[in-house]
């Protein structure tokens, strides 16, 4: 049997093209160490500053405000802890975040709260939005950095980012975006951002390399010690290969970004009109309109999210309740909750997300395997029975 992945969100199947441009660093004269001066680190040295240059070129920026990290929870770590101790001797000690941010960002903040910071949580409305006019309500003096994510990573939601950013610029506070669901797959502007987290893995690179835009002039503390690697922002030895098959995966996702957004928005759109209408009972998360092309999520009263993906897995195909950092966990999507959510019905959340390499025939036969599930999951649920 031929198994269905539409978990993409989580991580995305490793492209041909990243593959090939992983290659030449894992073998033959290419798995020098970058930093040393004989041909064969030269050689990697080469590779990863042609890969800085390119990525540059795809986010929009200089190639000397691009840093390569292990990964979008690392990126956020390096931005929010940074802009903080790059600050607090300024008396700055605030920092604005949202409610439905990634753990990465939301144990951040939490942890910094934790040794001293002040951090005030916008709430998003019902369908996952924050508006401009929260942050300018919540920014005061001692605002050191603003957070808001570019897209949900649960819900799909996009936000409004750069009139976000704006403002900021305006308010001379940082701003910092979480665009790792969004890099790749839908056009992102640095308008009014100063700081930006990127993630390989979900854009058809190997897990463990990531990057973080860094505005010129904008000065934050370091997060990794012991080197001088990255300018001496980042200690570390590059990981030449997955560095190339980042910039290689993401090349091909912004050649093919505008087919590859109608291709499945259409699916999404597809998978949405018929869950919501075929079953009773259902509830859309996320902005009908703003959302990521790839999102669908969708509660459904009176079962469990987990007992979906164990029924789905049993028919082949690959799907989520939530974020993938926090699977296994009891607890009903903090997302969810947030957004005005009751548990019992946060806890039926089923999370579909696709890349262009899905097919209209995988949606057919997702189509095909959920409502009997839900039937069958309803049919065995005291709480669906006395509903």
């Amino acid at each position: 049997m031929k198994r269905i992945y539409f978990d993409n969100a989580a991580t995305a199947p490793i492209k041909a093209a990243a593959l090939k441009a992983m290659e030449p660093w894992l073998a033959d004269n290419g798995f020098g160490n970058p930093s040393s001066i004989y041909e064969e680190a030269q050689l990697a040295a080469r590779a990863v500053e042609k890969a800085r240059n390119k990525l540059a070129e795809l986010v929009g920026c200089s190639p000397a405000e691009v840093f390569f990290t292990s990964g979008g929870t690392e990126s956020d770590n390096w931005a929010i802890k940074g802009a903080y101790f790059a600050n607090i001797k300024k008396g700055k000690n605030h920092i604005i975040t949202t409610n439905i941010e990634h753990h990465a960002v939301l144990h951040v903040c939490k942890f910094l709260q934790s040794i001293g910071a002040e951090i005030t949580y916008l709430p998003a409305d019902e369908n996952g939005l924050v508006a401009p006019e929260q942050v300018r309500e919540a920014i005061t003096d001692k605002t050191c950095l603003v957070s808001v994510m570019a897209a949900n990573n649960e819900i799909g939601t996009l936000e409004p980012i750069n009139e976000i950013g704006t403002l900021c610029r305006e308010a001379k506070v940082l701003f910092h975006t979480d665009a790792v669901q969004a890099f790749g797959h839908v056009p992102v502007s640095l308008d009014g951002v100063d700081l930006m987290s990127l993630s390989g893995h979900k854009l058809g690179a190997p897990k463990g390399v990531g990057a973080l835009y860094i505005r010129k002039g904008v000065r934050i503390a370091s997060l990794m010690h012991g080197g001088a690697q990255e300018r001496g922002k980042r200690a570390g030895t590059e990981n030449v290969a997955g560095i190339c098959a980042f910039v290689a995966a993401a090349e091909e996702c912004f050649a093919h970004m505008d087919e590859d957004i109608e291709k499945v928005t259409a699916l999404r759109d597809m998978l949405i009109e018929n869950l919501t209408t075929t079953i009773p009972k259902t509830r859309l998360n996320g902005d009908r309109r703003r959302r990521l092309p790839g999102n669908v999520n969708i509660s459904f009263e009176g079962i469990e999210g987990e007992s979906i993906l164990l029924h789905l897995d049993l028919r082949g195909i690959a799907a989520s309740s939530g974020s993938a950092c926090t699977s296994g966990s009891l607890d009903p999507s903090h997302v969810l909750l947030a957004i005005g959510l009751p548990h019992e019905l946060a806890h039926g959340s089923l999370r579909l997300s696709l890349s262009a390499a899905n097919t209209e025939d995988e949606v057919k036969q997702v189509l095909e395997a959920v409502p009997p599930i839900i039937e069958l999951l309803r049919n065995m649920s005291p709480v669906w029975s006395v509903s």
